[in-house]
């Protein structure tokens, strides 16, 4: 409790937020805990549109990506909760052992790492693999609050006051578009969980729960990050029987989702096959579609950022990260002139180094041809940085 000349005693939270001595924030969190409420000055987001690429027509509003602004004092407040619940959940064992989203030590690196050596695998052992990447529409918008809280209740075991609390922070939230200085009107959110928030990429987590027991109950290897889902089952060449547990796998999950208000979005959920060249062929032939989801047309899928082959040789994706590294660069060497050497390390590393480094551990056991590309990217950014010339020996710099 905060004293407050302008309440005539003891704040209200509305107007205790504004109060700048850190003690005064301090008891505001501790209230909100102890009372099971969150102020109603938190849950207004403010949505900010952000074109998607300069190029883009900015009289088309499917063009621009919404961007949920919500007040500093309530990420805080959320901050101190997500610690409490991730220790719940750590010390109870709740996690799902194949979700690495927004998790300690998990990462998309160490989620392709399982995914990738499984299916290296299984190709040693002389077996074919089929992997369905899926993808759903919208999911963090469409999240039922009820079914959320009954998720906590049941599942997770938040009872009580601690439940009171998530129930008053889904409920009663607002949101408004702010554009060129001008706000739209409140609308009243009363699905998905909130964007921008800190809480609400752990409690899409824990929604998604169930799905983990509909997986194995069929018997397939899976591995989720956030939504994005991978199925993959790898099988003997003679027992192509064996796909039937994959399709009744895909119609289950596609049930759950429509009675948890989600949607698969069978477009965009693509299916590939990893194998000898002429059991791929034959494995096409006798699927041509699962449950509705087309094969992948090409041999290549997108799998969280890193280009799957069907040899597993990462060579498309070696390729994809020079050709956009060599781009930038050129881009950087255009103006490094009138760049600081503090500002040109700042733009190699955002647009070139990051691409180096993402999931580099998947190109363990590449043949060096292809490392050496990688290795030639480096070179010439140490030589836009530094200004070495073409004929100047590069290793020391």
């Amino acid at each position: 409790r905060v004293q407050c000349d302008s309440c005539n005693g003891w704040a209200h939270f509305e107007c205790a937020q504004y109060h700048k001595d850190s003690g005064a924030l301090l008891d505001l969190v501790n209230l909100s805990l102890v009372s099971g409420y969150v102020p109603q000055a938190f849950k207004t987001a403010v949505i900010k549109p952000l074109l998607k690429k300069p190029s883009l027509d900015p009289g088309v509003l499917a063009n621009y990506r919404p961007i949920s602004n919500l007040p500093f004092i309530s990420k805080i407040l959320e901050k101190a909760v997500a610690k409490q619940l991730s220790d719940h959940l750590h010390r109870n064992e709740l996690f799902e052992d194949f979700q690495s989203g927004f998790r300690a030590h998990h990462s998309t690196e160490t989620a392709l790492l399982k995914v990738t050596n499984d299916l290296l695998l299984a190709s040693d052992n002389g077996l074919v693999s089929i992997l369905v990447l899926l993808d759903l529409s919208a999911a963090f918008d469409t999240i039922d609050h009820n079914i959320l809280l009954q998720r906590l209740e049941h599942v997770i075991g938040i009872r009580g006051t601690a439940l009171k609390w998530f129930q008053s922070y889904l409920s009663d939230r607002f949101q408004f578009v702010h554009v060129h200085d001008e706000p739209s009107t409140r609308t009243k959110v009363s699905y998905g969980v909130p964007q921008g928030s800190v809480l609400g990429p752990i409690l899409f987590t824990l929604y998604m729960l169930p799905l983990g027991y509909i997986i194995r109950k069929h018997s397939i290897n899976y591995h989720c990050y956030a939504d994005d889902t991978q199925l993959y089952l790898s099988i003997k060449p003679v027992n192509t029987n064996q796909l039937t547990r994959l399709q009744a796998c895909l119609t289950d999950i596609k049930a759950w989702m429509t009675s948890n208000f989600l949607l698969l979005n069978s477009e965009k959920t693509e299916v590939i096959i990893f194998g000898p060249k002429n059991l791929r062929n034959n494995f096409s032939k006798i699927i041509a579609t699962l449950d509705g989801i087309a094969l992948a047309s090409s041999t290549t899928v997108k799998n969280l950022g890193v280009i799957f082959d069907q040899d597993m040789s990462f060579n498309s994706h070696i390729k994809q990260i020079s050709r956009t590294a060599f781009f930038h660069l050129r881009n950087i060497s255009k103006i490094r002139n009138i760049l600081s050497q503090n500002d040109a390390e700042k733009l190699v590393h955002a647009f070139v180094s990051s691409r180096l480094d993402y999931c580099n551990s998947l190109l363990s056991g590449c043949p060096n041809i292809l490392i050496k590309s990688l290795q030639l990217i480096q070179n010439a950014a140490a030589r836009v940085l530094t200004g070495t010339s073409k004929r100047d020996h590069i290793s020391p710099i």
